[in-house]
């Protein structure tokens, strides 16, 4: 916004975040505009840039103008957008915006749409745009991230357009959005029957690269703030937030947590208002924010967190099908021959599990590197060993184990220890 100073106070600041070691990504919106009349909305008095049937060019939902994609001016346009701001600004990404209405004709319109040449829902022009989108903007500037908003099971939003695909490099992972936000806002009670809502996502989870979303969309327009959603006393919803953010680490894929969310909240975000910096001096907020910092780093320094995270061998079962005790553990490997693991066990409930019985596939000593229930994060404080030995006890495909005591509402992850 021209408001907070010019173009070249833009690019100064881009650049204080890159000398800081922060990469910037925008989000930049090719899939609608607004109606003012001092913007691109009847140009020239015509539909220059939308559609004129309306039916093709008007958004029902958010009362804006569709770009029409089939037109070479358009598109040139669009592209040179994308492109001035990573050739300008020296932008590290583009995070695309509402990317499914773009893909289909009726998307939102009940029966009011125009099939395309085929009969179909497909917006074939927008298709064709965003492949060519993507794959300029990496044939230009290889280390860009494109990353589309796509909330349907469009495939192949991040496949390669050599292959048919849209070419994005990552895709946010709605459906675990939605899913999680879920569970985590069920009492604890409940928890067991919708166990699944945690499980199902492995079904799909490498059917493309995905980023995890906790985003502004879930904190805003009456949605409350993400502590608000927690269930349970004060004590207990803080738990079940550093539980929700623990769960977003150790789960295959690429990070987003909403700015001020590590600072737990307890209102939505209001763009009225600085983000509330004072709730650190309380324990409870403090605690969460550190929490994020430590996974920050753990994720960042272990490879087994990181390495393999769009691949099917960075992520395996030990047990998902103890929802009784709203139970979860699995492993989260380098993708090279195990040569890093990490177990992650996690307890959804405010009960200790006592003896719990871990599966793993390497004997030996397995360290803790983080629990959410550590006292410097507001946990009860809980005293894991700091190394635990395996047992020669089958579980599930490993006949080696754990045995470990998960405090209520908390997450807890495990290294193997190199001999």
């Amino acid at each position: 916004n021209s408001r907070y100073g010019s173009p070249t106070e833009l690019m100064d600041l881009v650049n204080a975040f890159h000398e800081a070691g922060i990469g910037v990504i925008l989000d930049w919106v090719p899939s609608h505009f607004p109606t003012d009349d001092f913007a691109l909305n009847a140009f020239d008095g015509t539909q220059l840039y939308e559609h004129s049937d309306p039916r093709e060019g008007f958004h029902p939902d958010w009362k804006s103008s569709i770009f029409n994609y089939g037109r070479h001016e358009v598109r040139s346009f669009l592209l040179s957008s994308a492109r001035f701001w990573l050739e300008a600004f020296h932008i590290d990404g583009l995070r695309v915006d509402a990317v499914a209405s773009m893909l289909y004709r009726d998307y939102s319109r009940g029966g009011d749409w125009i099939p395309n040449q085929y009969g179909g829902r497909e917006n074939l022009e927008a298709i064709t745009f965003l492949q060519q989108l993507n794959h300029e903007m990496y044939s230009t500037y290889p280390d860009i991230m494109m990353i589309a908003e796509e909330s349907t099971a469009w495939p192949g939003v991040t496949r390669s357009t050599n292959e048919g695909g849209l070419g994005f490099g990552f895709k946010w992972d709605m459906g675990w959005m939605n899913d999680t936000l879920d569970y985590f806002s069920e009492d604890p009670v409940h928890r067991r029957w919708h166990h699944n809502k945690l499980t199902f996502r492995a079904m799909y989870g490498f059917s493309e690269n995905y980023m995890l979303p906790l985003s502004h969309d879930e904190v805003v327009h009456g949605k409350g703030s993400l502590l608000g959603k927690m269930p349970g006393n004060d004590e207990q919803r803080f738990a079940n937030l550093r539980l929700l953010f623990g769960w977003q680490y150790a789960t295959p894929g690429k990070k987003l947590v909403f700015m001020g969310s590590e600072l737990a909240p307890w209102t939505e975000w209001n763009h009225d208002d600085s983000l509330p910096w004072h709730l650190t001096a309380d324990a409870h907020h403090e605690g969460v924010l550190q929490w994020i910092a430590e996974l920050n780093r753990v994720y960042r320094e272990v490879p087994a967190l990181h390495r393999a995270d769009t691949e099917p061998q960075g992520f395996r079962w030990i047990d998902a099908n103890d929802a009784e005790r709203s139970i979860l553990s699995f492993l989260r490997s380098d993708g090279r021959d195990d040569a890093d693991l990490v177990a992650v066990a996690l307890n959804a409930t405010p009960v200790p599990r006592h003896e719990v019985m871990v599966g793993v596939p390497r004997p030996g000593q397995w360290e803790v590197i983080a629990s959410s229930d550590d006292a410097r994060f507001g946990g009860s404080g809980h005293e894991h060993e700091p190394v635990y030995t395996t047992t020669a006890d089958p579980h599930g495909e490993y006949d080696q184990a754990l045995w470990l005591t998960l405090p209520g509402l908390s997450i807890t992850f495990l290294r193997a220890v190199r001999s």
